[in-house]
């Protein structure tokens, strides 16, 4: 009699660890999957931004560039209209 509870015991007892060890096991796989998921958005998120950051970037500096070079452009186009209309008038006169 003693004998039979007990060897009902172990038995309730080894089935409660497996399911322990089962639990644990799938909490490992769970998080496992949460750390993939939030490399990938990281890697998603951080691509994303910088695309973006990169994009903008390049827009506000093109532009810059562009306005200071036409600048540049239109003093020199002035100063060289303004030297030819010398000359021309130097060789009219």
């Amino acid at each position: 009699m003693i004998q039979e509870v007990a060897t009902k015991e172990n038995a309730v007892i080894t089935i409660i660890s497996i399911t322990i060890i089962v639990l644990n096991m799938m909490m490992i796989i769970v998080l496992g999957i949460k750390n993939a998921i939030m490399v990938a958005t990281m890697a998603e998120v951080t691509t994303v931004t910088m695309a973006e950051i990169m994009a903008e970037v390049t827009a506000v500096t093109m532009a810059e560039v562009t306005a200071a070079t036409m600048a540049v452009i239109t003093v020199v186009a002035k100063d060289v209209a303004a030297v030819g209309a010398g000359c021309f008038n130097s060789i009219n006169i």
